[in-house]
């Protein structure tokens, strides 16, 4: 089982395009952020043409909005609203025989002071509420997939410049630190690191305001899929489909995508 995610930044917009990487990924589920469209104009036909019939989405007008579209039915569907918030950034499937979670983390803005910044604020409160939120789950046999875009980038080489983003938002000390616990939470397994080792530099952003993404390479590693231990040894493949960035009117984010053993 192949699983993608990508925030794909308005998906009636780049519909086309989310069915172009799942077909080159090989995904037999998609998970989308920002798909930034009411439910009402989701674009459901473009994926059940794709094969893709099982379709979990929540959304509003304009901004966040997630989805899972799926190749496999689904047994339970579930909406999360967070920090007393409706604002569609979590949503989540029982699916074989795990659970998946599609998490959009708020951006935070552009300041990194929760006083001076609700915005960033709102950020911190999300990462807790979510550290709470699956520490609750009971034993160590809970089988969980958590991904999207979670909006930090937590190592060293995650990000072009440790040094200089040390005081910009998605990659200071506080965010580190909560999305550490978050993943301390249920002991979560970052898959790409499992295969591109934490000293290689790995992105999934660059920002549209580089001329030439790839020259300039100032990227970071926003977009994360996470596994708990009793998955771990059913991880078989970690890509990202770094090609995507150059089509045309792509998102700013590249698709990522696992491969496990489905049971």
């Amino acid at each position: 089982m192949r699983i993608m995610s990508w925030n794909i930044n308005s998906v009636r917009l780049r519909a086309h395009l989310v069915v172009q990487a799942a077909q080159q990924l090989g995904a037999d589920i998609i998970c989308l952020q920002e798909t930034k469209t009411p439910d009402e104009f989701f674009p459901h036909e473009v994926f059940q043409q794709a094969g893709y019939a099982h379709h979990h989405i929540h959304g509003m007008k304009s901004y966040n909005g997630v989805a899972i579209l799926s190749k496999y039915p689904f047994e339970e569907i579930t909406i999360h609203h967070r920090v007393r918030r409706e604002d569609c950034r979590h949503i989540a499937v029982k699916v074989a025989d795990f659970e998946l979670h599609n998490i959009y983390i708020p951006a935070g803005g552009d300041i990194p002071d929760p006083d001076q910044n609700d915005k960033f604020s709102h950020k911190l409160e999300f990462v807790d509420e979510l550290s709470d939120f699956f520490g609750g789950y009971q034993g160590k046999d809970s089988k969980l997939i958590a991904l999207g875009d979670f909006n930090i980038a937590p190592l060293e080489h995650d990000v072009w410049s440790h040094k200089q983003l040390l005081d910009v938002v998605s990659h200071t000390p506080i965010e580190v630190e909560k999305l550490a616990n978050m993943r301390a939470s249920l002991d979560w397994l970052d898959s790409a690191r499992v295969f591109v080792p934490p000293q290689e530099k790995l992105y999934s952003w660059w920002s549209y305001r580089n001329q030439d993404w790839r020259k300039s390479n100032r990227g970071r590693r926003l977009d994360h899929i996470w596994l708990t231990p009793p998955l771990t040894p059913r991880l078989k493949s970690y890509s990202s489909l770094v090609d995507a960035r150059d089509w045309e009117k792509s998102s700013d984010h590249i698709p990522i995508a696992i491969e496990v053993d489905a049971e």
